[in-house]
Parts: structure tokens; C-alpha cells; sequence
């Protein structure tokens, strides 16, 4: 099996941990979605952590969630 850069950034996505706010220290993941949807009304925050919170905001748009739950750490 070749790496793939563009699975490694998913993994990362998936089991970042939201270092802020309400849902602090939850996997980016299992935010809720009405939280993700929050963030896309009023801007995401720069750099990696807002784009990994769009890209989650995608995948629950898309009905993804449960597709990639697989790639959770433990």
C-alpha cells in the first residue's frame, strides 16, 4: 500500500480535537452538525483547524459521517 497524502490529512481532520468552546476536546467528527453549519454562517477560523472544520461541515452536508467513523483513534 502507497501513502496517501490526501488520507492522512482526513485521519488528522477526523480526530482533531476542538481546542475551543462548547465542544472542547471533542473529535472534529462528532461535533454536531448544527455547531458546523454556526461556524459556516459566520466565517471558519484561519488555517488548519478551519479548514479541517470544513471539511467536516462537507461530510456531514454529504451524509459521510458514518463512512469514515472507522478512521477514529482510539
Amino acid at each position: 500500500m502507497t501513502f496517501n497524502p490526501d488520507h492522512q490529512i482526513l485521519v488528522d481532520a477526523v480526530n482533531q480535537k476542538m481546542p475551543f468552546g462548547k465542544y472542547k476536546g471533542r473529535r472534529l467528527l462528532e461535533l454536531p452538525e448544527p455547531y458546523l453549519v454556526w461556524f459556516k454562517q459566520q466565517g471558519f477560523p484561519a488555517g488548519k483547524l478551519g479548514e479541517q472544520l470544513a471539511l467536516m461541515y462537507e461530510v456531514k452536508l454529504n451524509g459521510l459521517e458514518n463512512t469514515l467513523r472507522p478512521l477514529l483513534g482510539k
